[in-house]
């Protein structure tokens, strides 16, 4: 088979040449038969979406927090080619080691009716078969567009593989940049144009209303916007970019990968979002009735209460825990529109609200010693900022209850290790429960790094693993389009 590279991107990434590989020599590439997918004299549009690295704000984006986030190396590459039928193929290779079907195929009208889209009928229909589920990251882009009002009708069909370096369940967020992948690769071939936070805004609606996981937006903005070697921060309200931050000198992010997966979808992950959402429903109410006013001051956004007010007017309000039923009977909903009550379950409040408002201050003072480091040079500053992040990972714990034994022990040794070693902080990332540290530090942790994942084996009997690089979002990185003669 011949292949022809007829645009090009700036950037020469390993997984990028892979896919390459697996394209121009079906036979010989260690990704398999992927040109048996692909006609002739048609063009392959290849994107390339990148997972990420929560340094500080994780769960709180949700509440309002300013989020840091950092894309990594590891990355989701897609290619994707009109078919002649009303078909969408698609095949992703390697999840067969994942218990997974490679291989799934739906006709256009069931995922992107020109009758209406149905979300939940659709989300019922991609979790019925375990197997193929991840397939509704994919084909749920189609639903979207469409559901949306982005496209009227898709004229035909798509083939679309997928490879990725991404390990499952690492907390690194493969399904954000699966998503945004997806409806990246999807615009181009239709050629739908989005603005670049449209674009990240319907990729979390995939999450949300196809696969059914209440994320907040962050991992799919740093999939689709992020720089290489910057921090983005982001201002979830709901989606501002306030900067893509230089690090300052001798300062480095890495994540250790606990290897023990976590679930964003999971009961622990959800429950915590939805007692935030209780809390802020009473306070809404508290505010409602005190004062008569029927305009939220704080715009929806636990967030956007400082700590020292929460603590004096707020805080006696709120209960440790409430049933569901309870609070249905007094409240009736909460705000969040992704979520749903349990009648049945009792739910933590207090504690799952004091963790966003103290997050997203601790997120703002990370940032200012960061800064503070890069004018000033002074180590003193960016040992300060670890203590952000050691302060998080405690509070993800403690107040949420989304730690593990596993991602404490590292967090616990980097800790012990310290600056001397070259260690200034970490905490655990995105949905907690397993999944990948964050850690923060200088040139000379470079050097205890493979012995720290040495001992955390003989611990734990669990072999760990490091993401140190860091790479451009979709966006930076571009398209590629190639052509099989």
């Amino acid at each position: 088979m011949n292949l022809n590279r007829v645009s090009d991107c700036k950037y020469e990434l390993e997984d990028l040449i892979e896919f390459e590989k697996a394209l121009a020599d079906a036979r010989d590439s260690k990704y398999g038969p992927f040109g048996d997918y692909f006609k002739t004299n048609a063009p392959v549009y290849v994107v390339r979406a990148p997972a990420r690295l929560d340094c500080m704000g994780g769960i709180a984006d949700y509440s309002g927090a300013t989020v840091c986030e950092m894309p990594l190396d590891r990355a989701v590459v897609l290619g994707i080619q009109a078919r002649d039928d009303r078909k969408v193929v698609i095949h992703s290779e390697g999840v067969d080691t994942e218990g997974l079907i490679t291989d799934v195929a739906f006709p256009l009208s069931e995922v992107a009716s020109g009758r209406g889209v149905n979300y939940d009928a659709l989300r019922h229909r991609f979790a019925e078969t375990p197997a193929t589920s991840w397939a509704g990251y994919v084909a749920g882009a189609f639903s979207i567009l469409r559901g949306e009002g982005y496209i009227k009708r898709f004229p035909h069909g798509a083939t679309i593989v997928l490879v990725s370096n991404i390990p499952l369940g690492a907390g690194i967020s493969s399904s954000a940049a699966l998503e945004i992948a997806a409806m990246r690769g999807i615009c181009l071939l239709y050629e739908i144009n989005l603005e670049d936070m449209t674009l990240a805004s319907l990729a979390q609606m995939v999450e949300n209303q196809i696969v059914g996981a209440p994320c907040g937006i962050m991992d799919q903005v740093t999939s689709a916007l992020g720089q290489e070697g910057r921090l983005l921060c982001l201002h979830c309200q709901p989606h501002t970019i306030r900067e893509h931050l230089s690090l300052p000198e001798d300062f480095h992010v890495i994540g250790i990968n606990s290897n023990v997966k976590h679930h964003v979808g999971g009961m622990q992950y959800t429950s915590v979002r939805v007692g935030a959402f209780m809390g802020l429903a009473m306070i809404q109410a508290h505010l409602r009735q005190t004062t008569g006013a029927a305009h939220d001051p704080f715009n929806g956004y636990l967030c956007n209460i400082p700590g020292f007010e929460y603590e004096t007017a707020y805080r006696s309000l709120l209960p440790k825990k409430i049933r569901g039923r309870t609070f249905i009977k007094h409240y009736k909903d909460t705000p969040d529109p992704v979520t749903s009550i349990d009648p049945n379950f009792t739910y933590k409040v207090l504690s799952r609200v004091e963790h966003p408002i103290y997050e997203h201050e601790r997120v703002e003072s990370f940032i200012t010693h960061l800064k503070a480091a890069s004018r000033t040079g002074q180590p003193a500053f960016l040992e300060a900022a670890g203590r952000f992040m050691y302060a998080s990972d405690w509070s993800y714990t403690h107040r949420c209850g989304l730690g593990s034994p596993e991602t404490a022990w590292i967090v616990r040794e980097v800790k012990r290790m310290g600056p001397k070693a070259g260690f200034y902080g970490a905490k655990i990332t995105g949905g907690g429960s397993g999944g990948t540290v964050a850690v923060a530090g200088n040139e000379r942790m470079f050097d205890h790094l493979e012995h720290l994942l040495v001992r955390y084996v003989n611990k734990t009997g669990i072999k760990g693993e490091l993401f140190i690089g860091t790479s451009p979002g979709a966006l930076e990185f571009g398209h590629v389009v190639y052509r099989r003669r």
